[in-house]
């Protein structure tokens, strides 16, 4: 017995063949993701958008949330096109993300692979520590290392007064918190245990870009004095 699959696509390829034209391939997409088949089920549609669209833009066309075809530039690599289709990428750059984040989960964004752009991003601000203080520990250990005790490596501020300090305090139980609610279950879970949103994604790659950005300004003690 055939599959519903196979017999649209057979039904699609003899109209193909028939009439020796791209209109019916892109009348049958019209159809099919017309906009009001998808209400309740955005996140749906958007995905299906994003696979389409990574074909479409080779064509220069592109099909957006109005139902309607539109032409645009057309790409020539697949990363390209998947770069571009991608409304995940979209919004992250409307973010302004530290480009230091960037550089480690580009990769896994273009995917739209959260569970490893994650990961990606929380060893994003290892690296910048490391960086700035010459140290080689992880995780809670190295941000205690680099700013916790009466005489931190780093600090955010001119850790001066009662505020300061405890604004300092208050950076490293944030920094420790990246690592141990995302850095450490992403590490040790199976994908398929962790169900990470586009959402949640968007929130924490916000939240390592302004620690890293505080990291990026921090000095050392004497170079306060």
């Amino acid at each position: 017995m055939m599959t519903k699959w196979k017999r649209l696509y057979n039904a699609l390829a003899n109209r193909q063949n028939q009439t020796q034209s791209g209109n019916c391939v892109l009348s049958f997409i019209s159809k099919s993701l017309a906009p009001s088949r998808f209400a309740g089920k955005l996140d749906l549609y958007h995905d299906l958008l994003e696979k389409i669209n990574a074909i479409l833009l080779f064509h220069g066309l592109e099909f957006n949330e109005d139902g309607k075809f539109h032409a645009v530039q057309s790409v020539k690599t697949l990363s390209e096109a998947e770069m571009r289709a991608s409304k995940l990428t979209e919004r992250i750059s409307s973010r302004k993300l530290h480009p230091h984040l960037l550089n480690f989960c580009k990769k896994e964004l273009l995917q739209n692979n959260y569970f490893h752009a994650v990961l990606e991003a929380t060893k994003s601000i290892a690296s910048m520590i490391r960086m700035k203080t010459g140290l080689i520990s992880d995780g809670a250990k190295l941000v205690d290392e680099a700013f916790a005790g009466d005489s931190p490596r780093l600090i955010i501020n001119a850790y001066r007064t009662e505020s300061e300090i405890s604004e300092q305090k208050g950076f490293v139980s944030l920094t420790k918190g990246l690592f141990g609610t995302f850095r450490n279950p992403t590490a040790h879970a199976a994908k398929i245990e962790l169900n990470m949103s586009e959402e949640d994604a968007i929130d924490l790659f916000t939240l390592a870009s302004y620690v890293l950005r505080r990291i990026e300004k921090s000095d050392s003690v004497e170079a306060k004095l």
